[in-house]
């Protein structure tokens, strides 16, 4: 469970630049729910998980991850919790080690790390599984660099490292918006049977009013740092996209 208790967050506090980019936020988000979270520019909508990732502090207010106070925890010790895609493809990888590599950094992400073996032909079994299940033929190519990939192929191959290690939420932000229409549609497939497989906790950041309709659970709309509409369930279902394009217009 996720917990944000009256969080806020300003930028450059008390200068002529300051900016309020979360107002007291207040949400609750059950363990396995996927929640979609749109508005316009500026709303909010990054800042939300750059809190909830420990990427930024809020300046005020709790967050709380299955009943632990993670508020003054820096992003890496709130790993063992959290994993991220980002919009840029190129993020996330190291690109000029191998594609079975950059997986088996993967699995230890949030593990000790100590003298060991680096890839044994068992972890190369299970890695070229995974990816064969993307059919995109990459489990075949394990030894190239990942770096040499298709934008498309890299976000896929992102999704799968996300869940290698123990992850329980996973953090999408806007993670097709650099990509084709036919690789964006791959890549929500992916994250949707990977969120139902491993029982995940998500949040996804998307300006497709068609992907934010289609995919998840709940569906959140921010608006200048407040939390405008919070749907779930029939109320979700029954929206249709005209209905969501008019709260932008």
């Amino acid at each position: 469970m996720i917990e944000f208790k009256g969080v806020n967050k300003t930028f450059n506090k008390g200068q002529p630049s300051e900016v309020v980019a979360l107002t007291d936020i207040n949400l609750v988000i059950n363990k396995g729910e996927f929640v979609v979270i749109v508005g316009s520019n500026g709303s909010g909508k990054t800042t939300l998980l750059n809190v909830l990732a420990g990427a930024e502090m809020c300046s005020s207010g709790e967050i709380l991850i299955d009943g632990v106070d993670v508020t003054g925890l820096p992003e890496y010790k709130r790993s063992k919790w959290v994993a991220r895609v980002f919009q840029n493809p190129m993020s996330g990888t190291a690109p000029d080690l191998s594609i079975l590599d950059n997986f088996r950094l993967a699995a230890i992400r949030t593990s000790a790390k100590t003298v060991r073996v680096g890839v044994d032909d068992a972890f190369r079994k299970e890695v070229r599984e995974k990816i064969a299940t993307l059919g995109m033929g990459l489990e075949d190519k394990l030894d190239r660099p990942i770096g040499a990939l298709s934008g498309g192929q890299r976000q896929a191959l992102t999704l799968l490292m996300s869940v290698m290690d123990k992850t329980e939420i996973l953090l999408l932000d806007e993670p097709t918006a650099a990509l084709d229409p036919r690789a964006a549609e791959l890549v929500m497939q992916t994250a949707d049977k990977l969120i139902k497989q491993y029982n995940l906790t998500a949040l996804l950041i998307t300006h497709q009013i068609k992907d934010a309709k289609t995919y998840g659970n709940r569906l959140v709309q921010m608006h200048m740092g407040k939390i405008e509409r919070d749907l779930g369930g029939d109320a979700k279902a029954l929206l249709s996209v005209q209905e969501m394009f008019g709260w932008f217009v």
